[in-house]
């Protein structure tokens, strides 16, 4: 499976370099100072030297006709030579870090409807595994894309200021990448040697904190820390083999405590935090720590910021229908509470009891999404509100006539006053409490999360069995992304996928299903045609049936569609699936685990 970015390329000017200068206070009376790590930034560069120089190698043996196997221990020697140095280009440089190791998938260029030729590592994966010497003049033209990437990484980081709270918040991120990305393989979806490549970013990250840490915490946090990432290591030289490999327990007893003691660290060296509003809270220990997450991070600004009495209000006005035209429908007719927030139905029904185009999508966890719908026609939940209040087909209602009829009930008007502190309702205020009843939503007290915070006994023997699966052989977590299970991007959470999968019109798998999704709203670009949100699976149990269409009627439908390679595996002509049509040869007893363990990822 690979990925396609949603979000149009920043282009980085070297002015904007400036927002990458760290000023933190030194002293008592608080005066700003800037601090240039230089020997950070010169292990930065060394890595970066190693990296062209690696490349340049792999470039003399393709041209020498060097064989497969040769090609492949250099090109996965550059990998990890890359991942020793990622928390640096990805923190201060997305978008070269796009183009060095990002999906092997066009960049879309959403606002011009463009697609710009995918580059880097991914891309080079699939050349080489397998490796065919009619492309090497393609690989060669990669590689030499790798290298002008590579003296863009030399050129920026002798111009950038860094200090100790970006170094760290970069460090914490490429931690929680590896507890999500890493972990899953994401960016090696072809050749699968990611648990050989976490050692060399566990190694960044060590090297990296033993060279920001004081005398403040080198007996402390840090020792603990390099201990615990010797001890992951070791346990990764193990066992390499992504089938087999236990991640179930790897997880918490390994990658949460290096994330635990990194917040040690940061607490002992006294370290300020980045102020920038974040999806994971700066005092998060783990991704799955309780509260963990900041909804704040998806409201579209500050005056939308959530608050319990925002909830609450919400949840009234959810459930009233007063939102609806006829007075006779509320938003928890489609989303009801026991179905995880669907309606059961295949495709909801129209306010004259027709179907409607697509299944009732759950609203748990909706808030931690860039994109609303099926399509993701919506940027927020605010936006979404809006969409459904007004649908013809939906509630048919007018925001300005609802408005007036909230303004003239006392109730409503005293609670929406204590709350915004204004004379009369205002149509985003009415949207900005329903989203908010919708971001209280997400309880993340499964059983699995229960697990991930140390209680062994949360989860059956199969679930942990299906867990293990569902991270290695099936690659499910390589588009379902831990610890949301959704679409959303670790660690940063900045953006939302949406995949290709080949869906068809029913289980059966004997008709494709034509819904363009998102490509309605970008008809020239053919990379999104079929396209469609990547849903959570946290509470997916409760959400039958299944896909956009509501097609599938069981989880054991979904999984067999997936094992046999998605649309392209049923014989589907879909140019631009970005699923792989790679058949997964589950068997029936793996497929069962698998779903035992989404029941796991039930809110309790």
């Amino acid at each position: 499976m690979k990925k396609l970015s949603k979000y149009p390329i920043l282009l980085f000017l070297y002015s904007a370099l400036a927002l990458f200068t760290l000023s933190y206070c030194k002293n008592e009376k608080q005066q700003l100072v800037y601090e240039d790590l230089g020997s950070v930034k010169s292990r930065i560069l060394k890595n970066n030297s190693d990296f062209a120089k690696q490349i340049n190698e792999l470039k003399t043996l393709v041209s020498k006709n060097a064989d497969e196997k040769l090609l492949q221990n250099q090109f996965e020697t550059i990998r990890k030579t890359y991942k020793k140095m990622e928390w640096a280009i990805e923190y201060f440089l997305p978008y070269s870090a796009r183009f060095i190791n990002g999906p092997a998938l066009p960049e879309i260029e959403m606002d011009e409807h463009t697609e710009i030729e995918p580059e880097g590592l991914q891309v080079l994966e699939e050349m080489f595994y397998p490796y065919q010497q009619e492309n090497k003049d393609e690989v060669i033209r990669m590689l030499n894309k790798l290298v002008s990437k590579s003296n863009g990484i030399d050129t920026n980081f002798q111009v950038i200021t860094i200090g100790r709270d970006q170094v760290f918040d970069a460090l914490r991120q490429e931690a929680f990448r590896i507890s999500s990305l890493g972990i899953s393989g994401f960016d090696t979806p072809i050749s699968g040697v990611f648990l050989q490549e976490i050692p060399s970013s566990l190694a960044g990250i060590k090297e990296t904190l033993e060279q920001i840490s004081t005398d403040r915490s080198k007996d402390k946090a840090l020792k603990n820390i390099v201990a615990e990432i010797n001890i992951a290591t070791e346990v990764l030289k193990k066992n390499k083999d992504k089938n087999t490999f236990d991640y179930v327990n790897f997880i918490p007893d390994h990658l949460n405590k290096i994330t635990t003691l990194m917040l040690d660290f940061k607490n002992q060296e006294k370290i300020p935090d980045v102020e920038v509003t974040t999806a994971l809270n700066k005092n998060a220990a783990t991704f799955f720590s309780k509260n963990a997450f900041n909804p704040n991070a998806f409201t579209p600004g500050k005056e939308y910021t959530f608050s319990e009495d925002k909830a609450v209000l919400g949840h009234q006005l959810f459930n009233d229908n007063i939102l609806s035209n006829s007075n006779n429908r509320n938003c928890a007719t489609c989303h009801i509470p026991e179905k995880a927030f669907t309606d059961g139905l295949a495709k909801s029904m129209s306010l004259d009891n027709s179907e409607l185009t697509r299944n009732a999508p759950s609203l748990n966890y909706a808030g931690f999404q860039h994109g609303q719908f099926w399509d993701m026609r919506k940027d927020d939940l605010e936006g979404q509100s809006a969409d459904v209040i007004s649908n013809k087909e939906e509630m048919h209602g007018d925001l300005n006539l609802i408005i007036a009829k909230i303004n003239q009930d006392k109730n409503y008007q005293t609670a929406f006053k204590k709350i915004y502190h204004s004379q009369k309702v205002e149509v985003w205020q009415l949207q900005n409490v329903l989203a908010s009843y919708i971001r209280s939503l997400a309880k993340f007290n499964s059983n699995f999360d229960e697990y991930m915070r140390g209680n062994k006994s949360a989860m059956t023997e199969n679930q942990k069995r299906g867990f293990n699966l569902f991270v290695g052989k099936a690659q499910c977590a390589i588009c379902h992304f831990m610890p949301l299970f959704n679409g959303t991007v670790p660690p940063t959470f900045k953006k939302t996928e949406q995949e290709v999968l080949g869906v068809a019109v029913n289980g059966e798998n004997k008709q494709f299903d034509n819904d363009l999704g998102r490509g309605k709203f970008h008809e020239t670009v053919a990379a999104l045609q079929h396209s469609f949100k990547t849903p959570t699976l946290r509470n997916i149990d409760k959400t039958t049936p299944y896909m956009h269409n509501g097609g599938y009627k069981t989880l054991k439908e979904v999984m067999n569609f997936y094992n046999k390679g998605g649309g392209k595996g049923f014989g589907f002509k879909v140019d631009n699936q970005t699923l792989s049509d790679t058949p997964l040869h589950l068997t029936e007893r793996e497929i069962d685990d698998i779903i035992e363990f989404m029941k796991a990822l039930n809110d309790r």
